[in-house]
Formats: structure tokens, C-alpha cells, sequence
């Protein structure tokens, strides 16, 4: 059941039901490429050069050749198309730097946890780790609005890749509508992961009102006792009412709105099936995914592996944790890799410090072996 190595770079299995917009967005680039924006931009012009170059020859399993994926191209096509660069340029970076083990002034992508706290405990996740959820420990918590607002605050203008989910449901945090409110319109790839168990009309409303660019609604199953094996503490009649009632919300009261609304699920054993869940979940949502399974839940205690291919998380996102705390990857949940805080430093500063300059060096020297959790995890 456990892949040999879980490649971050390409961790959405299946998605179906998309567009094909594809080539209208490549004019538009190709209509921009001769602006000044771009010829003052090497990152962007690079970018461009390499995606007009994409042909039918291409090896879209080189992780070094730029193309827009399924699911980029539908996120690019709910954009105006004066936002196209920008966009184009944030996913370069996310997709190509960590290929040729290249860093820009911040990391892509910031993953923030609004909370740890988590009201269910999958089979697959690490909140079935008593040393991270058990409360006497200290892991658990929720994030401030204050602490929120300084971390957006240095990411405006200088990452456009923000998701709000980790260890924890967002939904737990009861100020999660003023933390969407304050993100909202600041930048062009922004995600929300939850289970959907907590939903009411007040946090839908509030992630309607957000200018979030997609929703992920996390579910593995489309019957019971399936659903509730996976996801333990979990009701699927409950949660399929909630996700109808915000897409009913959705369709009624926002036409407008521009959010992917996506149902994804963690590939787990042989008894799920992407066609049973499309044929369930298609009616409430615009996409339908599994993503691959990966064994968090024990990485402390797997046994070491021979993987020497560096983690591309290193060169493509930062974890911030609820009380400020960073880590280089949400598998050390247990925060071991670093000592790193956001409080008194800059986001900046600690993605081109030392402790990530020093975790960078050793998995590019081959010796992540030396380095545990690194030793024992399967991501590359």
C-alpha cells in the first residue's frame, strides 16, 4: 500500500471534468510576452519562454519541463486576464525552483494552520498520534487573529500561494471569517482544506464573501461504513448536508463567485473507487480527486529508508504553525526539523536562514538519512 517514494510535485492522482481552456490562456501569455513587465522579469520571462516551448514531444514527467496542469489551467481561467503573469510566475516558482533546487526571496507557497486542533482522527493522519494530540503536550492550540495579520501582512505582495489548513481543521478556529476576510483580494492562489463536518451558514457566508480561489471539501468515501472507517469521528450524512447546503448557498446567493469547489479524497486501500465518488460528489462540486496516499500517521516511529532524492517541500513552501512555530514540511508535525518562529522574525530571513540553508545542504548532499524524520519519510 506504501509507495516507495510519495512525489510532492505531482500528488493529484485523478481530476476530471475540467474545461479544456488551455490554449486561450497560452494566446494571452503569448500576446504579453513582448510587455516590459516581462522583459524586466527573468523568473517571468523564463517562464514563458519555457511554456510556449511545451510541445506534443515534451516529457510532462521531467519535473524540470513547464506546462499547465488540469487544474492550473481551470484556476487560470477564473482569473481576469490582466493577473495572468502574476499567476504564471507564482507557479514557476512552485513547480520549476524545486526541480533545479532554486530559492526566491520567500517560499511559493505559505501553509498556514488557523488551528491544530482537529475534531476527527483519520486512520492516515498524524492527529492519531497521542504525542501531537494529546493537549498536555503542547502541539495543540489555536492561532491568533493578531499573529495572523502579521503573517499576512509580510506575504502580501511577495507570495501569492497561501493555503490555510495543516494538522488541524480551520474550521475550529471560530475567528476564521475575520482571517478571510483580512486575506481576502491580496492574493491569486489562495486554498481552504475542510472536512466539513463544522459548516454553517456563518463560515460559508464567510468563505463565499473571501476571495479564496479554491475550496477543498476532504472526504475519501461516497457510502458508509466506508467514510466513517476513514475518517473516524466523521458522519457523512452530515457532512453531504453541508457541502449541498453551501453549494446551494453558492449557486443561489453568489452566481458570480469565481471559487473551485473540489472534492478530495486520500487513496488509502482498494475499496475506494474514483468513479463511485465522482458519480456521488459530482452533483455538489466542480472537481472530483483523490490525492495519493502517503503514511504520515507514523513517520516517527517507520523504519529508515535508502531515499536520497532531496524533499522538493525545501524549495517550494513553508508551514506555519498556530502559535507562530515553522516547519520546512507538515510530516515533521511534531516540529523536530526546526526552532524556527515567525514571532520576532521575518518570513523572509527564516526561508533563506540557516536552518533551512543547513536541511537544503543535506538532503542535496544526499544524506537525508542522517536527518530524522527525514530518514524515515517518503516524500521527494
Amino acid at each position: 500500500m506504501i509507495k516507495k517514494v510519495y512525489d510532492k510535485s505531482n500528488s493529484i492522482l485523478e481530476l476530471r471534468g475540467l474545461v479544456e481552456k488551455r490554449q486561450s490562456i497560452i494566446d494571452v501569455i503569448n500576446s504579453q510576452k513582448s510587455s516590459s513587465i516581462v522583459k524586466n522579469d527573468p523568473l517571468l520571462k523564463q517562464a514563458i519562454s519555457d511554456l510556449l516551448s511545451f510541445g506534443k514531444d515534451s516529457d510532462i514527467h521531467d519535473k524540470k519541463v513547464f506546462y499547465l496542469r488540469d487544474h492550473v489551467v481551470e484556476e487560470m481561467s477564473r482569473l481576469d486576464v490582466s493577473q495572468y503573469l502574476r499567476y504564471l510566475r507564482y507557479r514557476y516558482s512552485y513547480e520549476i525552483y524545486p526541480a533545479i533546487k532554486k530559492t526566491t526571496n520567500y517560499p511559493p507557497l505559505v501553509q498556514i494552520e488557523p488551528t491544530s486542533i482537529c475534531n476527527y482522527r483519520c486512520v492516515f493522519c498524524y492527529q492519531t498520534d497521542a504525542r501531537l494530540s494529546d493537549k498536555k503536550n503542547g502541539h495543540m492550540g489555536v492561532m491568533s487573529l493578531e499573529l495572523f495579520k502579521d503573517i499576512i501582512d509580510q506575504l502580501e505582495g511577495n507570495v501569492e500561494g497561501v493555503t490555510l489548513a495543516s494538522r488541524g481543521e480551520p474550521t475550529v478556529n471560530k475567528r476564521l471569517g475575520e482571517f478571510l476576510q483580512y486575506m481576502s483580494g491580496k492574493f491569486l492562489a489562495t486554498k481552504i482544506n475542510t472536512n466539513a463536518y463544522l459548516l454553517n451558514e456563518k463560515i460559508i457566508h464567510s468563505i463565499l464573501e473571501a476571495d479564496l480561489q479554491t475550496l477543498v471539501f476532504s472526504a475519501d468515501a461516497a457510502s458508509e461504513p466506508l467514510y466513517s472507517k476513514l475518517r473516524v469521528n466523521g458522519d457523512l450524512e452530515r457532512v453531504l448536508k453541508n457541502i449541498d447546503k453551501f453549494h446551494q448557498i453558492k449557486e443561489n446567493q453568489y452566481p458570480n463567485s469565481q471559487l473551485i469547489t473540489r472534492v478530495s479524497g486520500v487513496r488509502y486501500n482498494d475499496q475506494q473507487n474514483i468513479k463511485d465518488m465522482e458519480g456521488f460528489w459530482q452533483e455538489y462540486v466542480d472537481q472530483v480527486a483523490f490525492v495519493d496516499y502517503n503514511p504520515w500517521e507514523n513517520v516517527y516511529d517507520a523504519d529508515k529508508n535508502d531515499i536520497v532524492t532531496p524533499c522538493s517541500d525545501l524549495w517550494r513552501r513553508m508551514f506555519i504553525w498556530w502559535d507562530g512555530k515553522v516547519a520546512p514540511c507538515d510530516v515533521d508535525y511534531l516540529t523536530r526539523l526546526s526552532n524556527e518562529t515567525v514571532i520576532n522574525n521575518k518570513i523572509s530571513e527564516i526561508w533563506n536562514g540557516k536552518m533551512y540553508t543547513n536541511l537544503r545542504n543535506v538532503h542535496l548532499k544526499g544524506a537525508r538519512c542522517f536527518k530524522d524524520p527525514c530518514s524515515r519519510c517518503v516524500v521527494v
